[in-house]
This record gives C-alpha cells, structure tokens and sequence, in this order.
C-alpha cells in the first residue's frame, strides 16, 4: 500500500457529499470533533475484524442490522433498547440453529447520512435540494432546511456517544445474559413467529437449569452474561470521518473512530473516488455494497484496493440485487472471488433491491421479496461452493408499519398506521424475528447437507 493520509480523499472525485457554503464554519465544526475523543477504540475494530475473519472460514455468522437512517428526532432510549433487544433475538434464533458464534453487528450510532438518487426532489411544483440524513440537513420541506450544515455533526457525535454508551451497558451490564432470553420479548410481537421464539427460548432455559443441577456453573461465565456488539454506518460524510480518524498508538497505523465497522455504499464505490480513497487507509473492517452494476473487473479492482495483503476479516461484499435477480448477478462476482482467492465474508442485504412505491403512495418493500432474495442468496452460495456469511437487514424495534406482508400481513393499506422512517422502510420487530427463523432454515439445512457430505 502507498503511503496513506487521512486527508488524501480530498484530492479525488467526491460524489453524494454535500457543498457546504460556509467554509470557515465547516473547517471549525471539524476542527472541533478531531478534539474530540473517538467513539471507539483500535481495540474493537480488531477484535470485530477477527470475529469477521471466523465467519469468511463459516465458523461463525454476521448479523448486521438497524436503522435505515437515524434521527435525531426520533432518538430515545426506549428505541435503542427495543433494537437491541431484537437483535438479540434474532442472533440466539441464528445461534441455536447454526450451532456457530453469531457476529452482531448494529446500523447505529454513526448511520446519519443516506446517499440519494437524485439531488433534488419536487413537492407540489417546488424543487428544493434532497434531504441527506440529519448529520447533513433537514427533513423539513423547506428551503432554510434542506441547507447543508456542518454544525449537525457536532449533534450525530454527541448523539452517537450517547448510543454506544448505552449499548455498552445493556451489552456487558447484565441486561444480555443468556438466562434472561425470555425478557427479550417485545411486547407487541404475538405473531407466531413470536411464540415460536418462546419455545425456542424454553429449550434453552430447560438446558441452562439442567447444566446448573449437574452443577456446572454457566452462571460464572462471562460469555453466558455478555455479549459483544458493535456499531457500523456507511462512511458517506467524509469530513466527519476524517476528523475521528486516529491513530492507533499500539499499531502505529489509522483507524476511523467513528464506528467499529464501516461499509462504501453501491453509489460511491469508484475505484478512483474519494470513499474507496478513505476507506482503503483506515485498518477497521470494511463494508462493500455490490449491485447488479457492479462488474467483475470493478470488484476484483476493489478487493485489491481496500485488501491488499488479503487479510481474513477485512472486506464484507454486501450483495444487494433484488429478488430474482440475485441468480444473474450473484454468481459471476462469487467466481471472480474464487478466482483471485480473495478472503471475504458474503454477506446478503434483501432490502435494498426490493423498494417500491405502494399504491397508496409510500415507500415500502413487500416481505416476500425480502424473504426471496435471502433464500436465492443461500442457494448460488450452496451452487458455487461459496459460504453465505451474513445477512443484513434494515430493521426497528419500534411496532412500524413500513413493509408490507409479513405473518401479520401488512397491507398497502396498513402502512399509514405507523409509518414513522425518514427515509427507506425498516422491518418491524415482527417482521425480523420470522425473518431471522428463515434464515436459520437456511443455515440448518446447508449445515444438514455439508455433514452428509462429510459422512459420504
């Protein structure tokens, strides 16, 4: 690798980045955050980078998920306990049926900023510049809101902060140990999925008071009381990043402090552009998001970018295509893996490809497409010989009515009920549970056909 700075982006192409138009302000806001302490430490990153490194050799498996887009709006203490709680449940489901380590991994405390298909957008004949996330501007249609200003990073700090504080303390405080399975039920999520996960949850607790009567004492271990979780958020904002961006006294090399994991999203992956730039000197693990435009020449180019020592843990390919269109181009990108014997996790994002306009005007996306494209993400992978690492997921705590379908069959009609994103429409808790049950399907059946295999 060249010599690296992280100020270097700033002399290459820049897209889905805002034009600030107070410079002395912005260059203050940023000098302000490189004064402040990172939101994590080098430690983490590494540690996360050798769970990832598990699961590219299938010894383990990714859970990532959270918010679409966080709000400072929105931002209460209930809502990051209540996405905890799902994402607990969630893993336990994937752990108990694929008998690995799940990764878990949030969309949260850093996922401020949202590329966008356009840059402006129309309201009853008004044009106006698009909203970008609350680190860039406001949700508010108006012309004094949708100016870009760099004083909001100071608030997605603070507010991040805040968020990994918290999560610390449910992750190691005792609020996720393993006896308290069944207190992570959500009130509202009586489907069937739920009681499902109830039985699931009884098992588990018959097994717990069985290994205590025969007098061993999972109570004392650590890793029945706590778990590990780290944050993740696309690094959109370059300004932001750069100003937490460290170096890590024990390695001597950069580190982005802004989060534990962090991913280029499919609209600024540019070999040659700023992200890829910032993204390839920084030793946290990185996140790549593959649609269908992403060719084999690109890919194979970008591994060698952000991995040059192909090092396990460090690059996730995020594939997001679609349902039915994961068979097109899901497999050739698999082989030109194969082909440079790149150390990657292949992680699967069903939201992304599957956004529609509803009938009745929202934004939403069916959850039989979501359920679809994870399924055809796990059969190329079981076709190609490749391991389906992960899946990621848009998803709340919060009782939304954003996707429609699900056991509880959300209707086009439904959503008005509930519909609270500011941007792309989350899986509800429901809705992510049940999912998380397919998931483990999948899993159980790939670990069923690999020990047969074995056997034969």
């Amino acid at each position: 690798m060249t010599e690296w700075h992280k100020s270097d982006w700033r002399q290459k192409p820049r897209v889905q980045m805002p034009d600030y138009t107070d410079e002395a302000k912005l260059r203050e806001v940023e000098a302000r955050i490189a004064s402040y302490p990172p939101l994590i430490f080098a430690g983490e990153a590494r540690r996360l980078r050798n769970e990832l490194a598990a699961v590219s050799r299938g010894d383990a498996f990714l859970l990532q998920g959270g918010d679409c887009a966080e709000s400072f709006a929105e931002f209460t203490a209930d809502g990051i306990r209540d996405t905890f709680k799902v994402m607990l449940q969630m893993a336990m489901v994937l752990t108990y049926a694929a008998k690995v380590p799940v990764v878990k991994v949030g969309r949260m405390a850093g996922q401020f900023a949202k590329p966008r298909s356009a840059p402006t957008e129309t309201v009853g004949g008004t044009e106006l510049p698009s909203y970008r996330g609350d680190i860039i501007n406001a949700l508010d249609f108006t012309p004094e809101a949708r100016i870009p200003d760099p004083e909001r990073m100071l608030q997605a700090y603070l507010q991040s902060a805040a968020t990994l504080n918290l999560l610390r303390a449910f992750s190691t405080g005792g609020f996720a140990d393993v006896h308290k399975v069944h207190a992570w039920t959500l009130g509202f999520t009586d489907a069937p999925e739920a009681e499902r996960y109830r039985e699931m949850a009884n098992r588990i607790s018959d097994t717990l008071d069985f290994l205590s009567a025969a007098g061993i004492k999972s109570e004392q271990s650590h890793a029945m009381e706590s778990v590990d979780f780290y944050t993740s958020h696309e690094a959109l904002l370059l300004e932001y990043e750069e100003a937490l961006t460290r170096v890590d006294s024990t390695t001597g090399k950069w580190v982005a402090g802004s989060g534990h994991m962090i991913w280029i999203g499919d609209r600024t992956r540019q070999p040659d552009g700023a992200h890829v730039e910032f993204c390839r000197g920084v030793q946290n693990p990185i996140g790549l998001k593959c649609g269908p435009s992403m060719t084999t020449g690109h890919l194979k180019s970008l591994m060698a970018t952000l991995n040059p020592n192909n090092e396990a843990g460090r690059l996730t390919l995020i594939a997001r295509f679609g349902a039915g269109s994961v068979g097109e181009h899901l497999p050739r990108l698999v082989k030109a893996v194969q082909e440079e014997g790149a150390n990657v996790v292949w992680s699967c994002d069903p939201m992304h490809g599957n956004t529609i306009k509803s009938s009745t005007g929202y934004k939403t996306r069916p959850f039989d497409s979501v359920l679809r494209e994870v399924k055809e993400f796990f059969a190329v992978h079981n076709a190609e010989g490749s391991i389906p690492g992960g899946v990621h997921f848009e998803m709340t705590g919060s009782d939304v009515t954003e996707c429609t379908g699900g056991v509880r069959a959300l209707t086009d009609e439904d959503l008005s009920d509930r519909y609270h994103t500011a941007c792309d429409p989350r899986l509800n808790a429901s809705q992510a549970l049940e999912l998380a049950f397919l998931v483990a399907e999948e899993l159980t059946d790939r670990r069923a056909c690999l020990e047969t295999a074995k056997a034969g």
